[in-house]
């Protein structure tokens, strides 16, 4: 069978992974060569060894490979700059899956033409993730509810405290803020344990395990009446520090909060004084505002805290799906269906 797309490994694709994508989609071609990628450090490192350095030769050679497909597999160099570079000196390029489940804000943060955003269209790996990012959401719930920082304080302590009561998760409210593929796994999840959720997202949609689906001008509203709160946003304009100072004054004292989606939608000031205050009484994060998180954040030291260095996600099957997700696609590209998980260059989510 001839080839019809040719793809460029534009970031960590593994050899087998390379031939996985062929053999699921025959008329594929992912042109690729291994020597001049990062070496990968764990399962989902797709933009592999930050020591990794190129020589003048081998970024040509590089070049070269992103410059002459019609698609590719990942941003390159997982760069926004590096995109924008292919972009303009590719004029075949006709499609970019980007690796990341939000993948919108580095297409924006590549500030492409208007003619590029024409011509390509850009796809992200959303819904790969979301059952593990789902599981790390029950385990802040839990841990906020069973007041973890408490048990471990009085465990390293070596104290047998006068028994207190703890939360029931399962009689519990518990607002999930965005509902896309992550959010819907985390409504699955918690409604599965015998908790009422209620949705919150920009429109009404239908969600199964959601006992009420409202509208975020009614958020405010909801915070008022929950007992945890999991974010499942994706990072854009309108997201932006959605989470502050009001917010967080609108919520019961004590609430658990959990945050998978982007660490942009928090005011982090802002919850290191709720979290102060006792306005917060647990939160478990897996994104921050500034990754790595700085030394200096007082998040570090409050044991009221979990954090994930934005991990939660990874699992060993990650890659695997997220070539199995662009091999879906890439036959949806080749047969004229519509592709999944489109990016939306307006609002980039």
């Amino acid at each position: 069978m001839s080839k019809q797309l040719r793809v460029a490994a534009a970031t960590v694709l593994s050899e087998e992974l390379c031939e996985l994508i062929e053999t699921i989609e025959p008329r594929v071609e992912v042109v690729r060569d291994q020597s001049l990628m990062p070496p990968s450090r764990y399962p989902g490192d797709h933009g592999g060894d930050p020591a990794f350095v190129r020589t003048a030769a081998q970024q040509a050679a590089f070049e070269a490979i992103v410059d002459s497909a019609d698609a590719l597999y990942g941003l390159p160099d997982e760069s926004a700059a590096a995109l924008r570079r292919t972009a303009e000196a590719n004029p075949g390029l006709r499609w970019v899956h980007t690796s990341r489940a939000g993948g919108g804000a580095h297409v924006k943060e590549a500030e492409l033409s208007p003619e590029v955003l024409q011509r390509v269209v850009f796809t992200t790996s959303a819904g790969v993730h979301a059952d593990p990012l789902a599981e790390f959401a029950l385990l802040g719930v839990f841990a906020g509810a069973k007041d973890l920082d408490r048990l471990q304080r009085a465990q390293r302590r070596h104290e047998w405290e006068l028994r207190w009561t703890l939360g029931w998760v399962s009689r519990q409210r518990i607002a999930v803020v965005g509902l896309g593929s992550i959010g819907r796994a985390v409504t699955a999840k918690l409604a599965a344990v015998g908790a009422t959720v209620i949705g919150v997202h920009r429109r009404i949609v239908e969600v199964p395990g959601a006992s009420e689906v409202v509208t975020l001008d009614r958020l405010a509203e909801v915070l008022g009446t929950v007992d945890a709160v999991v974010l499942a946003l994706p990072g854009t304009d309108l997201t932006q520090h959605m989470f502050d100072r009001a917010a967080f004054a609108a919520m019961k004292p004590g609430v658990t909060l959990v945050n998978v989606g982007r660490g942009s939608t928090v005011d982090e000031s802002a919850l290191v004084d709720a979290l102060v205050d006792g306005t917060i009484g647990f939160a478990a994060l897996d994104v921050f505002e500034v990754e790595p998180l700085p030394q200096t954040s007082p998040l570090w030291a409050m044991d009221n805290v979990i954090i994930s260095p934005h991990g939660a996600a990874i699992t060993v099957e990650e890659d695997r799906l997220i070539a199995e997700l662009f091999a879906e696609n890439a036959t949806r590209l080749l047969d004229g269906l519509p592709l999944r998980n489109v990016v939306n260059t307006v609002e980039f989510y």
